[in-house]
């Protein structure tokens, strides 16, 4: 990793050796000329999926940019970027220490070697069991998500309810509602585990933004769906506190330690019980939206009849959690990028995600800083697809499919769909959809080979809540699908 300065004269110097201006560099890339001033300035690198193409135009190997924007000095040599630095003062803060203790620490364990030594991951199965018999008992009208596919029985780690998994319409009505912050859901903090979280965070491995986040505070099933409230949190806080659980219990699993009260203090500490699972008012509630995403494709002599195309992601080593799972794409967490109000609305987040993860809009991407847009979802700014999917309502379908409460750090999830009905899409843009950063690898599936779904929903790789989203998808385009589907029937509750 060098420092920010270095990485401003590296850049600039590469890509005037190789002729580009910014604006030029920037058209090549399918990027606004924003992104490649903030990179040059250092305010961060580019991301991954960017930097092989970034790599050929400038005239060098994936090796030599590497280097440039990844080199690795000893512990005590690194600069951190302003993000590091904004949470190392944070823990610094919350922990009680005095100014600078939190970047010593961090420093010691980069110099030491210990960031890198994240646990294997666990399978989803005992993931879900593991918080199964950590939080045992039962609340009156909860329960886990089960559900039976074909041969496959799965028991997720999704907490939610009946009235939560009916579907409903994603549109300007309903959904959720931003209001004033009301107080803070601030406890303390584990100074230790927090500053192992920031070593891989500044080695580079995982990519984290103190974005603003909105945190749920109400939530109950209307006549008309799902309605709830919102307030804005910070991302710095959730990532340093609620979501260490995730890590804390797979270190558990994979050393063969209790995963029972009292075995795991971070989860003790945070979320002890499933009522305080429920109280949303006195803990920092964070979510996220993901959907099952369906393409319509005419009939084909190699795949035969007229189908969705269903595509699944296999996400990479720099998200911050699920890392290495599979899920359904897009996949985002909640919060807003411009407009903090509209952009409660899950329809609002679920666009953007698709503008994002699927059409190659770099600049909605929050992890990357503010938006410099004044209306960076204006229409003239959309992407292709997206424009053509907009110009006629009736070529694409979002529905929320369920709710519920993810044990693994009680985020809350919203599992929707997305269909994209008129068969043209594919035809005219289907080269053009590509998953950005946060994904590995794509799959894909199609809604006529029962056989192969019944496999994946056995497939021990997937996060609990892509697997979530991905039975609700499939229960929901089972009942809309028509002859563009042969779905195995799914029963919850199983």
């Amino acid at each position: 990793m060098i420092g920010l300065a270095g990485r401003r004269t590296a850049l600039v110097a590469a890509r005037k050796a190789a002729g580009f201006t910014q604006e030029g560099l920037a058209e090549a890339l399918h990027v606004d000329r924003s992104t490649v001033i903030r990179w040059e300035a250092g305010e961060y690198a580019p991301l991954p999926y960017l930097r092989p193409k970034l790599a050929r135009l400038l005239g060098r190997s994936a090796d030599q940019l590497r280097d440039v924007l990844d080199g690795d000095p000893p512990g005590d040599a690194v600069e951190f970027g302003q993000e590091v630095e904004r949470a190392l003062n944070w823990v610094d803060a919350r922990a009680g220490w005095s100014v600078g203790e939190a970047s010593r620490r961090v420093r010691g364990e980069l110099a030491r070697g210990r960031a890198t030594q994240a646990p294997p991951a666990s399978g989803r199965g005992e993931i879900a069991a593991a918080l199964g018999a950590y939080y045992g008992g039962e609340v009156a009208g909860h329960a886990l998500y089960a559900a039976r596919a074909g041969s496959a029985r799965t028991v997720t780690s999704v907490f939610t309810r009946p009235e939560w998994l009916g579907p409903c319409a994603l549109d300007t009505t309903g959904d959720l509602e931003l209001v004033p912050v009301s107080g803070s859901a601030a406890g303390p903090i584990d100074g230790a585990a927090a500053v192992r979280r920031l070593a891989r965070v500044a080695e580079g491995d995982v990519r984290m933004t103190d974005a603003p986040i909105y945190r749920l505070t109400e939530i109950e099933a209307g006549a008309g769906g799902l309605v709830g409230r919102v307030e804005l949190a910070s991302f710095v806080e959730y990532a340093l506190t609620a979501d260490l659980l995730e890590g804390e219990l797979a270190d558990a699993l994979t050393a063969g330690r209790s995963a029972k009260p009292g075995g795991l203090p971070l989860r003790d500490r945070y979320l002890p019980d499933l009522a305080s699972v429920l109280d949303l008012r006195n803990r920092l509630c964070a979510g996220g939206v993901l959907a099952l995403t369906a393409i319509a494709r005419p009939a084909d002599p190699y795949r035969g009849e007229a189908d969705y195309l269903l595509l699944v992601q296999e996400r990479s080593a720099q998200v911050l959690n699920a890392a290495g799972k599979l899920s359904v794409i897009p996949k985002g967490f909640h919060g807003p990028l411009a407009d903090y109000r509209t952009d409660a609305r899950i329809g609002a987040t679920l666009r953007r995600e698709l503008e994002e993860e699927l059409f190659g809009r770099a600049d909605v991407d929050n992890t990357a800083g503010g938006p410099r847009a004044a209306d960076p979802m204006h229409a003239s700014r959309l992407s292709r697809p997206m424009r053509w999917l907009g110009e006629r309502p009736d070529r694409m379908r979002m529905e929320c499919t369920g709710f519920g409460f993810n044990l693994v750090s009680g985020n809350y999830e919203f599992a929707t769909l997305v269909v994209i009905e008129d068969e043209e899409f594919w035809s005219q843009f289907g080269g053009e959809v590509e998953a950005n950063w946060e994904a590995a690898g794509l799959r894909q599936y199609s809604t006529r080979d029962a056989e192969m779904l019944v496999e994946l929903v056995g497939d021990e790789a997937w996060s609990n809540e892509g697997l979530f989203a991905f039975l609700q998808g499939l229960r929901r385009l089972r009942e809309i699908g028509g002859s563009r589907v042969a779905l195995p029937e799914i029963e919850l509750g199983c």
